[in-house]
Formats: structure tokens, sequence, C-alpha cells
């Protein structure tokens, strides 16, 4: 029978007699037969099934073996057995054939359980390990996952079982997709899909197994002598549990015995992974690996692998079922590799047809690629400007794509760059800390330069006068402002956590300061703000000059000199009246300024402001504060103060320190001359250098003004006669008030009441100060005013007005005061409330709206020691409000904390309340930025709030080449540090304590010393 059997089926009879004759042998097959003649067919059915040369043969092999099977179960049992298993599957040299896996899984689905069973079992168990230990095919190594997960009891046990988990890995890595085309690549990913399923299952049976795998993966795809192991790996990671991530890569990353080419071989294999269709979380693990390495300050082997990679997987954002694993890993890649532009100048060629292709596909999946990818490239765009004709392709080819606000930008850039990667060595070593989570830069202190420092965060988050500092064209004639520019593109663009202003701070020292003493922050700031102005407007007068003498006519009229940056930025213009109290004549005199500097008016006056505060309504200016604080601000903080420009007191201070011996004591007077408030040229040799072109400017704008200032001066007449009278009312009542006080005597100022009478004063605000600025000032006795009209010194009233307000508003409180009687600086510790919107009275009954944007904070008791430190927030212009709105603060931007070295995330809340938790820490320096008015035009060329500056590229390069160099002295000290904590003696609680921050809420925010808020020691990037 099974001859005439394989006659019919090797013939060339048409199929439909083959299968007639077949069906015929089948059914006599099912009927009793001899053992000899069942052995046959058994036999003609395996070697029909194994070695049939198309479909006819095998199909006819499988019905005869179930046949065998289901009928004659003993004869099966005998021909099925050990010797025999042992014999198909060494038939030949080499691996044994798929075809024979898969005969013996079909017979042992048709093998009786018994004592044979078991020794065929056994001795598959063997068989598969030392099949796998031979690295066959993809269809051999997936027959095998189909016979072991249908009959797990040939899974190799015991010790054997780890080793055939890693077998199994290792022929993974020798997967070659054996046909071309859409067919074959389909039957490639489901062979690589069974096996990883296998290794899922066994994973699962026994989880120990998993990490000894995980390093034979990682043995194959570092291993740097074969040749690049099989895509097919990929399929292993999505059976990986996302919970050993974290573990995995902190022992990888640490593990000493893994060099740099091993490292960078095994992320380069990865990274190809992303073409791999359906490896889920393949993503994942690949950023793990990328943020592990960047946390040990690996980034040699980052750079070289982000240069070598970044285009291969931008290319896959082609395909949809890999878009998502390539999107994510491009995002992380582009994200982290801020140092330098090169990554994202190797894409910028292939953006815009890969945003063609996005578009033209019009799904969902492209559509949000889309969006993030635009995103992506607007980030990249902000971080590296000064290329626009290389970026004007990309930008026209996502115009139509929503572009992201500056603070999603920011929040973005800041989150992943890997200078922001924690570090495991950098609680043991602060040369090793990172860059601030905040994203903002620090300043080393170079000895007591903690003023210097405070005033340069200040004027950085200034955003406008940054951005016009950014903008200086390279070749310039203003070498003090060009390298304020380079240490401000360092702020903006390093990746250091902190760097070091010496070479600034060398161009920029005052003559008069002692090195290494601690010095006033605001004397600092207008030395360098006059030296600012000065230099530009020399600058400019230079260049006229040689424009003149270059060109063959000469100009019928000289130019008109235009405003200086400094000017722009920081200058006003107050206009001083003096009226003689004998005549009631009035000479007025118009002045520029660049910050007000702010006096304490005596304690006598803030009683009397708040009594008669409805009376003084209508000529004082508005603070409105946040809902949390209107409550403490007492609701009539205004009133008639008096500016003392020296603060030069014979008594204490309010709220001083030093309260022995104290009583009540008169003020000094003040220099009958008028009040110069300071801008640039404070000082004669400088006035002097102007003096020719002043003199007639002045005589001419003199006249111009004579007609409107008359009208004025009777204004201010009727004034004076007012306020007179007012004033002596106040006074009887003050009198009447305070019966144990003595009365003032005379139109003076009055006497300082005791420290002990002061302590039941209200808290003051900055608009007090400022008013107390603004209210009218006696001049009497050796203080009296030389009046023309009376040709001899007549009493007199001065009025303060401020007629143009400044872009940036600098307010300095003057907390320093002379002490006559012990002949000494004193520091005034009142506390004064600062608002975050301040509205500024302005001549004519007009006001003007700022907005606080940094505080300069002094710590301590003296001018001459302490220390500085800054609050700041971005001071970039906002929307006025809508017609008929109520005006309200500012938003709360992200406050920040600049100490030194230490940047950190801070609060308004924190700014308000640090003098009532810190009484030495006392709000010094003031900024605010001008809101513009309703329906006002941007200025021509105005910064864009979108942006930072575009650099010029000298300047672009210095800082990307510092960058790497930082990552690289980085990436040297971890390694050093690495070796010495590897050679430490083994102890559970060596690291207690370490990661600890110990001056958190702990005390004032930090303390003057070389090393600055945080005390570490930081690699010095010198300016």
């Amino acid at each position: 029978m099974d001859k005439i059997l394989e006659a019919v089926v090797t013939s060339s009879y048409p199929a439909s007699v083959k299968q007639g004759l077949v069906r015929r042998v089948l059914e006599a097959a099912r009927q009793p037969l001899e053992r000899e003649q069942c052995l046959a067919l058994l036999a003609l059915g395996t070697r029909l099934y194994v070695s049939g040369a198309d479909e006819l043969p095998r199909r006819v092999g499988c019905q005869l073996l179930h046949v065998a099977g289901r009928h004659h179960p003993e004869v099966f049992a005998e021909f099925f057995s050990a010797r025999r298993v042992l014999r198909l599957l060494q038939g030949g040299a080499g691996p044994p054939s798929a075809r024979a896996l898969a005969c013996v899984q079909l017979c042992l689905q048709l093998l009786p359980e018994g004592p044979g069973a078991d020794e065929v079992f056994a001795l598959l168990r063997r068989e598969v390990l030392r099949t796998v230990c031979e690295r066959p095919g993809p269809a051999v190594c997936a027959q095998v996952a189909r016979l072991l997960a249908r009959h797990p009891r040939c899974v190799p046990d015991g010790p054997h079982r780890l080793l055939f988990c890693q077998q199994l890995v290792r022929c993974l890595g020798r997967f070659r997709c054996p046909a071309e085309g859409e067919e074959g690549a389909v039957e490639f990913l489901e062979q690589a899909q069974q096996v990883s399923g296998l290794l899922a299952q066994l994973w699962r049976a026994q989880p120990a197994a998993i990490l000894p795998c995980l390093k034979e993966l990682f043995a194959v795809i570092s291993c740097t002598e074969e040749e690049p192991p099989s895509s097919a790996l990929a399929s292993v990671v999505q059976h990986l549990p996302l919970e050993l991530m974290d573990g995995v890569v902190r022992n990888l990353s640490n593990d000493d015995s893994v060099t740099d080419s091993q490292m960078l071989t095994a992320i380069s294999r990865m990274i190809d992974w992303v073409s791999w269709p359906l490896g889920k979380n393949i993503d994942k693990w690949i950023i793990a690996l990328l943020k592990g390495l960047a946390a040990v300050k690996k980034f040699s082997i980052l750079i070289e692998v982000s240069l070598a990679k970044i285009e291969k997987v931008f290319s896959k954002l082609l395909y949809p079922i890999v878009r998502g694993a390539a999107l994510s890993v491009l995002k992380y890649m582009l994200l982290t590799f801020q140092h330098s532009h090169e990554a994202f100048h190797l894409l910028l060629p292939h953006i815009p047809p890969m945003v063609a292709s996005l578009v033209k596909e019009d799904s969902n999946s492209g559509t949000s690629c889309l969006e993030q990818l635009a995103e992506l490239v607007h980030c990249m765009v902000f971080r590296f400007p000064g290329f626009p004709d290389l970026y004007e392709p990309i930008m026209e080819a996502i115009k139509d794509l929503h572009v992201p606000s500056e603070d999603r930008i920011k929040q973005l850039l800041g989150q992943d760059a890997w200078t922001s990667q924690k570090s495991e060595l950098a609680g043991f070593y602060p040369r090793l800390m990172a860059k601030s989570d905040t994203g903002k830069i620090g300043l080393i202190n170079l000895g007591n330069t903690c003023y210097v420092n405070s005033i340069l965060q200040a004027l950085f988050m200034a955003s406008d006068f940054r951005h016009c500092v950014l903008r200086l064209t390279e070749n310039n004639s203003q070498p003090l402002m060009t390298k304020l520019q380079w240490l401000f593109a360092f702020l903006e663009h390093s990746q250091r956590p902190a760097i070091s202003p010496e070479n600034f701070l060398s161009a920029s020292w005052t003559p008069w300061f002692s090195p290494g003493t601690q010095q006033d922050c605001s004397e600092y700031l207008k030395y360098l703000l006059d030296r600012l102005h000065e230099e530009e407007k020399t600058g400019t007068r230079i260049c006229q000059k040689l424009k003149q003498s270059s060109s063959p006519s000469p100009p019928e009229e000289p130019p008109v000199p235009s405003a200086t940056s400094v000017e722009k930025m920081f200058g006003g213009k107050i206009v001083t009246r003096i009226c003689c109290l004998r005549c009631l004549n009035v000479s007025s005199r118009e002045e520029a300024f660049t910050d007000l500097s702010l006096a304490f008016p005596p304690p006598e006056r803030c009683r009397r402001h708040h009594h008669h505060h409805h009376h003084r309504r209508r000529r004082l200016g508005s603070v409105l504060l946040p809902a949390e604080d209107a409550g403490a601000q007492e609701p009539g903080s205004a009133g008639p103060q008096r500016q003392r420009k020296h603060c030069i007191t014979g008594g204490v201070p309010p709220t001083i320190l030093d309260m022995e011996g104290l009583g009540p004591h008169g003020l000094g007077g003040q220099s009958g001359q008028e009040e110069k408030v300071e801008r640039g040229e404070s000082t004669e040799e400088e006035a002097a250098a102007g003096e020719e072109e002043g003199e007639e400017k002045e005589k001419a704008e003199a006249e111009e003004k004579r007609e409107a200032q008359d009208d004025e001066e009777e204004e201010v007449r009727e004034k004076v006669k007012e306020e007179k009278e007012e004033e002596a009312q106040e006074e009887k009542e003050a009198a009447a008030a305070d019966g144990e006080e003595a009365a003032a005597a005379g139109p003076g100022p009055g006497t300082l009441q005791s420290a002990a009478a002061t302590s039941g004063d209200g808290s003051r605000s900055v608009l007090d100060l400022v008013n107390y600025f603004l209210s009218p000032e006696r001049l009497t006795s050796e203080n009296r005013y030389h009046c023309e009209s009376c040709a001899s010194l007549q009493d007199a009233e001065k009025v303060v007005e401020l007629s143009q307000g400044p872009r940036y508003l600098i307010l300095t409180l003057l907390r320093f005061s002379f002490d006559l009687r012990t002949m000494r600086r004193r520091k005034i510790l009142d506390d004064v409330s600062v608002p975050l919107l301040l509205r500024l009275p302005l001549a004519g009954g007009r006001g003007q709206a700022y907005d606080l944007c940094s505080v300069v904070v002094h710590s301590g008791l003296s001018s001459e020691s302490g220390h500085y430190y800054c609050y700041a927030r971005e001071g970039a212009a906002r929307p006025a409000p809508a017609p008929g709105a109520a005006e309200r603060p500012e938003p709360d931007n992200q406050w920040y904390l600049f100490n030194d070295t230490r940047v950190s995330f801070s609060s308004f809340e924190s700014v308000s309340n640090v003098t009532s938790f810190f009484p030495k820490d006392t709000a010094y320096v003031l900024f605010y930025r001008q809101r513009p008015e309703e329906g006002s035009e941007a200025e021509p060329g105005s910064p864009r709030t979108r942006a930072e500056p575009t650099l010029h590229k000298d300047l672009m390069e210095a800082i990307s080449k510092d960058n790497i160099l930082f990552l690289q002295e980085q990436e040297k000290e971890a390694r050093s540090r690495a070796a010495y904590i590897s050679a430490l003696p083994a102890s559970p609680h060596w690291r207690r304590g370490f990661d600890d921050d110990k001056d958190e809420d702990k005390g004032p925010p930090g303390g003057c010393s070389p090393a600055g808020g945080s005390g570490g020691d930081f690699h010095r990037l010198v300016f």
C-alpha cells in the first residue's frame, strides 16, 4: 500500500486523479493493518512531509501521520521513538530543517503519554538547545519557537534554560531577511516576533533570566569586531519590563568595563532599531540610555552618535508605522544638542521636503508630526539665531503652522539639555554640578564681587536692554559694550552652570573702589551706565567726524546727536521748579536722569501724611498690589514728603540696628544749590566736555519754553499759597494729636523722633518714598535760594516733577545714611513693601504704569560689608490694558533668584517676605519696566519679544567651542571621579546626607564668598 501511494504521489497524473487515489488509500489505512504495513505508511508519511518537493506530497504526508496516529496509536508510539526523533533531527549537516522540526511538532500532538513520550521530551530538551547553539536561520528559530510554545515540556530546564535564552538572543542577532519584497519582509518580521515572543514567555516563567539576557544583548550590539547584528533584536525590547529601565541604564552607564567604543557602537545600533516597525518602547530605552550617558558626563559619545545618526532618525518620519518612535528620539537628540548648531544644521536640507511629504500625506499621524516638527524647528532657530540665509527656506515651509510661545520654547530647551541631567556624582563633587534647572546661568564671585553680579543679572533680565546689547554690530567703537555683549551672549547660550565676569569687571572697574572689598552696587550701576553712555556718545561723535572728513563737501548743518542705548532704555527727564516766597518768581530747569535715589521720610512726616492723606490724593500716584498683599497695604500710603538726597542725619534713622544713646537731634541742612539728579554727566569734568554744545542748546530751549512757563508759574504761585495754608493747619493738628511732642519750629522739616517712637509706625511702600521725593521742599536758613528778581537770598519752595518716564525705571532706596554723631555710615533696616505695579506720577497730572522686573537685595548692616543678591523676572514689554478695563499687576511671570553661581526658581511672595524672614536683607535697587500706553505703536527697530537677537558668527562660534570644551572638561572630571569612587571601600552609609540641600529655607539666600551663593567650585570661563 505504501509503494502504491508513493507511486501515485510522484506520478504525472493530474492533481484531481492523484487526490482521488490518495483518498482511497487513506480510507484503507483507517482499517486494521498489519504492524509492518503501518510502520511503512508512517515512514512514507514522514518522508513526504519532510522532503516533499511541493505542497501535495507534504499534505499527503501530514494526512498519513494523522490517520496512523489516531487509528494505530500503539504502532505510532513504537515508530515515533527517541531514536527516530534523533535520526530526524540529525539527518543532515548543520542544524535540523524547519520541516523536520515541524514534523516533530506534529508527531508530538499525536504521541500518546507513556515512558516513550517521556524519553522523546527529554531528548528534545537537549536537541533544541543544541539547535539554537548552531545559530540556525530565522525559519528554523521560528519553528523552534512554535514547537516550544505548543509543547512547553520541550523547553530546557535547570541551568540550561538561561543558556537557551541567551542563545536565542544570539540567534536573533544573526537573523537576515531571506527574500526581498514585501512578502519576504512580512515573513521575516513574523519569524522575529515568534522568537521574541518565546523569550517573553520564558522570562515570565523565570524573571531572573531577564538581566543576563540583557547583558547578552548588550554584548551582541556592542561588539565592534563582527558584522552589525540584525535589527530583529529590536523585537526583544518590547518585552522588557519598563520598571527595570532606570536600574539597567544606571548600571550600564557606570560600568567601567564597558569601553567608549563599545558604548558608542551599542547606542548607534540601538538608534538603528527605530526603523523596526513592531518594536514597542524602543524609543523609551534609547532616550533612557542617552540620559544615562549625559548624567555621567560621557558627552563625547553623545556628540558623536548624535551627529552620525540624527539624519537617519529624521528620515524615518516618512513612515507612519515607525513615526512615533522616530519623532521621540529626534526631539530628544535635538533638544539636548544645545552646545552647538551642528546637529540642527545637518537637518536643514531635509526639513522642507519632509514638511511637503507630511502635508501631502494628509493624515492624523502626519498632521501631529508636522505640528511637533514645527515646534522643534522654532526651538532650534530660537536657540541658534544668526543664520537667516539657512533658516529662510525652513521658515517658509512651516509658515502656516502653529508658532509656540517663547515660554513654551524656553521650557522645552530647559528640560532636556545634557547639562541639566542629574549626575550621580554631583552630590559628592560640586565641580560636577549641572546647569540650573531654571535654564539660567550664574556668575562666579571673584572675591566680594556680588555687587557686580547682582547688577549684571538685573541688567541681563531687562529684556529690551539685553536685546539692544546683543544687537551690537561686530565692528564698533564701544569696547566696554562689546565685552558686555559677550557676557550677555554667554549668559544666554552657554551650557556652563556659571561663568566668570573677570574680564568685564576689569574693563568696568570703578577707579575709587578697592579690590577685594565690598562696594555699593548702586554706585557701581551709576558708574557703569555712565561709562556705557559716554563711550557710545564719543564713538558716535568720532564716526561723524570721520564721515565729514571723508565727504567731498561738508554738510550744511551738523547732525542732531541721537540718543544712546542707555538714554533709550534708562533715560528719563525731571523738572525742578523753585518759587521765591517773597516775589513769587519761578525758575525751572529740566535735567536727564537714569536712576532716582529715594530717601526715607522722617517719622513725623509719615504720621502727618497718614492724617492728611485725602488732601493730597489729587497729585499722588497709586500702587496696585496682588490680592494676597492688598490687605497688608495701608490705604493711605501717600502724602507730602521731602527728598533728602544725601541723607546726612544728626540723629538715628528709623529702625536701625544700633539703638544705644538715641535722642532727638536736628536734621543736618542741605546746600542751597539745586539738587542734581544723577544721569551720566554728574561731574563738572563731564559737564565741561559738552559745554559748547550745551550752552547754545539751553539758550534756545529756554526761549522756546518761556511762554509755556509763564502759565505754569502762575499755577505754581497759587499752589504755594494753598500749601502754605495747608501746612500751617497740619502743624497745628499734629501738635494737638501729639501733646508730648514739641511742635515743629518754623517751616523746616522739624526733628526726628526716637527709635522707640518709630516702632509703632506703619510699614512704608515704594510709593511713599517716591512721593516724598516729589513733595515740595522749603528752602530756608542756610539753604535759602538766591532769587534773581530780588537779587538776594530768599526763602523759597522747590517742587520736583517727572516730565518723562524712562523705559526702565531704576529706583535706589537710600538705606545707607551717614551719622554725624558716630561719624560712620549706617543702614536703615525699614521694611519697604515693593509693589508689582507702580503708577508713577508725571507732570501735568499724568501717570505712567510700571511693572516690577528686578529687585537687588542687600544683606548686612553696612554698605562696606554684607552680601548682594538679585530677584528678577523677564522685564519685557507687555500689552497695555484694554480701554475701560481695570489696571492690574502683571501676571506672575516666573521669578528667579540670582545668588552668584546659584540660580533657583523663586516667586514674588519670596521677594515680598524676604525682610520679614531675614531683617538684615532689604530691597535696595529696584528695576521697573514701563508699560506701553494704550494704542501706542511699537518703536521702529524695537526688539521682538519672541526670539533673542541674531549674534554675529564669531560670537556664536566662540560659544559653541566653549560649550564643547565644557562638555569635555565635565566628561574628564566625571571619569576621574568615577575611578576614584570605584576604588573606595564599600560602605552602605558613605553616601548618606550628601544629596541634602543644606541651605534650603534655613537661612538667607547666601553669603558673599568667592564661590558664590552655593559655595561650589566651578570651571571658570573668563570674560
